[in-house]
């Protein structure tokens, strides 16, 4: 009998700016939806590796201070999810791939539920991992 693996784990930046507003990026693929920057960890490589190298090609710059705040499980996309509260640079030129078409700085309030939960995570975190699942 084979299984299908269909399961994926996933490194992400939660950036907020200086009036708290969160980085979103609007995704060239998929369902051309909202998220934030980040992407699959891949074989051999750290989840602080896969957040650095994700940061890099869809943002064109490096996060400052990473600090892992969350780890979430998604049931609906089988996935696992690292959150970083992380910093970029105030003169941080975004440049963006040809994964995404453009980014916006959103108030948490106007994230969907599972993103405002991770958002107010972030902001609140104090040394204490959190965990959840949606």
């Amino acid at each position: 009998m084979t299984i299908l693996d269909t399961f994926r784990f996933g490194s992400h930046a939660m950036i907020f700016n200086a009036e708290n507003k969160v980085l979103l990026l609007k995704r060239t693929y998929g369902n051309k939806g909202w998220s934030l920057p980040g992407g699959a960890v891949d074989s051999g490589e750290t989840i602080h590796q896969a957040l650095f190298r994700e940061c890099r090609e869809e943002l064109g710059i490096d996060v400052i201070d990473p600090v892992l705040t969350g780890l979430y499980y998604h049931s609906t996309i089988n996935t696992q999810a690292a959150i970083f509260r992380c910093m970029i640079s105030e003169d941080a030129e975004i440049v963006l791939s040809t994964e995404h078409s453009d980014y916006k700085w959103v108030d948490i309030g106007e994230l969907s539920e599972s993103q405002r939960i991770r958002a107010q995570d972030a902001l609140r975190f104090r040394g204490q991992v959190f965990s959840r699942a949606f």
